[in-house]
């Protein structure tokens, strides 16, 4: 029996044995195949971008609006680089009869909003019905306007206070129940400028459509431009 138990213990300790060398070697091995990766190679998933701030024009081909904006030296741009916003201007191809324009150089209400109602309004003029939005999330300044032939018809903004305010609540806006202050009003809080802040993209795909719900078919096949401003107003 005592030799028995001993070529048994024996026996287990030769499998505990290999069975650590077979480990150790494949360690070896998987930090071997790790070391060939590049390391600055990252693999994130892709979704479609919603930019900080964007127009949308309907009834205008990418032309018009490029002809309208003034652009110059514009270079093709896929949609996804374009909505990423690192250009002066991108302009969209058409999707479901709207043309969105994005990028740096667009105003915005909290920078200076007598500019962007300049822009908007000289904008439309020459293109027609023109939207506008602006969601910023680490502020939660929010904006939405529409303009017909450069006439605002719907304009609101927050930008720590009510900045603009012109014509009458649209019913999208109240059915989101969306609070919009008048000048001078300070009741608004934080939360309440969250809220708003959230319902912007809902906003758009009710008055046009979220640039973050275009199809992916489109985002791997549909191109537009980028550019500069050279003169609009």
């Amino acid at each position: 029996m005592l030799i028995a138990a001993h070529f048994l213990a024996l026996g287990v300790a030769t499998i505990i044995f290999f069975w650590m060398i077979y480990l150790h070697r494949r360690a070896q091995k998987s930090e071997a195949i790790a070391a060939q990766i590049p390391k600055q190679i990252s693999i994130a998933p892709f979704f479609p971008q919603r930019p900080v701030t964007w127009i949308a024009i309907r009834s205008a081909t990418s032309e018009a609006v490029q002809s309208a904006l003034g652009l110059s030296r514009s270079v093709p741009c896929s949609w996804s680089d374009g909505m990423a916003g690192a250009h002066e201007f991108f302009i969209s191809p058409r999707v479901n009869g709207w043309v969105i324009v994005t990028g740096l150089a667009l105003p915005t209400p909290d920078d200076e909003v007598d500019a962007c109602f300049l822009f908007l309004t000289a904008l439309s003029r020459k293109v027609g019905h023109v939207q506008f939005f602006h969601a910023e999330k680490f502020t939660h300044h929010h904006a939405w306007a529409r303009l017909d032939d450069g006439c605002v018809t719907r304009a609101y903004a927050w930008a720590g206070k009510t900045v603009w305010n012109q014509g009458a609540k649209t019913l999208p806006e109240a059915r989101l129940r969306l609070k919009c202050f008048e000048y001078g009003d300070d009741s608004a809080t934080n939360e309440i400028a969250g809220d708003n802040f959230e319902k912007v993209a809902e906003l758009a795909a009710r008055w046009s459509f979220d640039p973050a719900a275009v199809d992916e078919h489109l985002l791997n096949q549909a191109g537009g431009m980028a550019g500069e401003l050279s003169q609009l107003y």
